[in-house]
């Protein structure tokens, strides 16, 4: 049986935007650090150009459906109800193409500038304020706080690829990562379930990560539900993480048998041996 938790939105909300607030500040100096934009990323067949430019692309759709600014959203994102991993990848690979060379050389003021707008447009919205994301599918909406929450996820994660190519430090900070799966988790989860691997399962999942949220992943027959502050239930599978372990575990940039073998994944409960069945599920694009 799991312990309930309780958390306040508005403050962890509040949280959020300052720790994408400093990690857009870090993100301008590691971009501008660069030595060789050419370089291999962390993520494979991308350069740190490719990287930079995804992750400017990024900021550059938030900014603009918090703003309000008019995008011609046709030109840059698939039509149709496509799966969303495909959905994404396309999505991916226009993105890379919006910054050319000369561009490419100024995506840290980019990021600043469009970063910024992102936080001043939010700034009097309530968490729980919707924003159409077109890039997620044709009718699909996030609430500010998540949107916040998977801003400061892009910025950390493709900000280590960067670093990792661009051979420059990088950190991502518990407390940080804690942040982005309290915050975008609980949505993004649902949309990155495999229809096709989920079919016919029913595997509940106790999330546990150390100092931060609580999270119930249920899985049942093509559909997931997220469920912070779950009454307590009966598990199939407990997962107690190091936040930033189970992060970067989840976005493939750290492989599972590390973060076990150095202890900061563990799998209790009556069925442990399903925990690497929730990457299989839900998997990161």
């Amino acid at each position: 049986m799991g312990t309930a938790t309780t958390f306040d939105p508005a403050t962890e909300h509040a949280r959020t935007r300052a720790a994408l607030a400093a990690v857009i500040d870090r993100l301008v100096r590691l971009l501008d650090a660069v030595p060789d934009r050419d370089a291999a990323s962390g993520v494979p067949h991308w350069t740190v150009g490719d990287a930079g430019a995804h992750l400017a692309a990024v900021h550059l759709g938030f900014s603009a459906v918090a703003a309000g600014e008019p995008m011609d959203w046709d030109a840059l994102v698939p039509a149709g109800d496509l799966p969303f991993q495909r959905r994404i990848a396309d999505v991916n690979a226009v993105a890379i193409q919006l910054f050319d060379a000369e561009q490419r050389a100024g995506l840290g003021a980019h990021v600043a500038d469009r970063g910024a707008l992102f936080l001043r447009a939010t700034a009097e919205l309530s968490p729980g304020t919707p924003l159409r994301t077109p890039w997620y599918g044709p009718d699909q909406h996030l609430t500010v706080a998540a949107a916040t929450g998977l801003l400061l996820s892009e910025s950390l994660v493709h900000g280590l690829d960067i670093a990792r190519g661009a051979g420059l430090p990088w950190t991502i900070a518990p407390e940080d990562a804690s942040l982005v799966l309290g915050q975008a988790m609980p949505t993004m989860m649902p949309l990155a379930l495999d229809p096709v691997r989920a079919a016919g399962v029913s595997v509940a999942f106790d999330l546990a990560l150390r100092g931060g949220p609580r999270l119930a992943v249920v899985v049942d027959d093509g559909r997931a539900t997220v469920t912070r502050d779950a009454p307590p239930r009966a598990y199939d599978c407990r997962i107690t993480a190091d936040p930033t372990a189970f992060l970067l575990v989840s976005f493939r940039r750290t492989p599972m048998w590390k973060a076990v073998a150095t202890g900061r994944i563990r799998a209790t409960g009556r069925r442990p041996w399903l925990a690497p069945g929730l990457s299989r599920l839900i998997s990161a694009p």
